[in-house]
């Protein structure tokens, strides 16, 4: 069956362009140039992947974002921003979107980077429809839990509502515990993919783990930032 994306982009030019060049990937393309339409089917119908323009009519990207992260916490979300817009970048990552790309973008970008939210997006749902949990996928570190295979973490006995890259994020940082890994390993191994310029997409992610997991964030402990580094996971910390 087709995995279905929904392109949410207002300017008709740029809509046909990633229509054509995601087709060329046997995904099955629904486009939609309103937001307040694109939010309605977001939440009504299952999609492997979103992608949002920000500025849009109707409701503007950021906030089909927001709302769809408040109901379904898996769906796999990449932004499209404009180059110099920062701003949109940074709040789209913090609402929840899984990834941003900043127009003009290169084509062949776009399909790798598309292609690596897909493949993600197989896995979680492989895990989530398994019958049996593998005790190999799972992680225990003090008093934090992480089943891979169930896709569910849980910290002082309380279940961490985690989207599925924050989820991919932590169990991998708690696999390799006190290895510090700079911002463009983790993309390359929890993104898939190693494009520069886009290592903020792990500092916005890295920021709502730890609004997830550290009683004060301000002096966090699980996630620790190894500055001119990266950030590594301190096991003594999950206590």
């Amino acid at each position: 069956m087709q995995e279905k994306v929904m392109v949410v982009e207002d300017d008709a030019d740029i809509a046909d362009l990633i229509r054509v060049n995601l087709a060329e990937l046997g995904l099955a393309i629904t486009h939609l140039a309103r937001g307040d339409k694109a939010c309605e089917q977001a939440l009504t119908q299952p999609w492997d992947l979103l992608l949002l323009d920000v500025m849009l009519p109707g409701m503007s990207g950021l906030d089909i974002c927001r709302k769809v992260r408040e109901t379904k916490p898996e769906q796999a979300i990449l932004m499209l921003t404009a180059k110099n817009s920062e701003t949109d970048r940074v709040l789209g990552l913090e609402l929840g979107a899984d990834d941003y790309m900043t127009k003009p973008f290169s084509v062949r970008e776009l399909q790798a980077r598309v292609r690596s939210h897909l493949r993600r997006a197989r896995m979680m749902k492989q895990l989530t429809h398994e019958a049996t949990v593998e005790q190999h996928n799972r992680t225990e570190v003090n008093q934090l839990i992480i089943d891979g295979s169930t896709h569910q973490a849980s910290l002082r006995l309380k279940p961490l509502d985690l989207t599925s890259t924050e989820f991919d994020l932590l169990h991998f940082l708690a696999r390799h515990p006190n290895q510090v890994f700079s911002r463009a390993q983790l993309l390359e191994s929890v993104w898939g993919y190693h494009h520069s310029g886009y290592e903020h997409t792990v500092n916005s992610h890295i920021n709502r783990l730890r609004a997830k997991i550290e009683k004060n964030v301000t002096e966090p402990q699980i996630v620790q930032t190894v500055w001119g580094v990266g950030y590594k996971f301190n096991p003594s910390g999950v206590l």
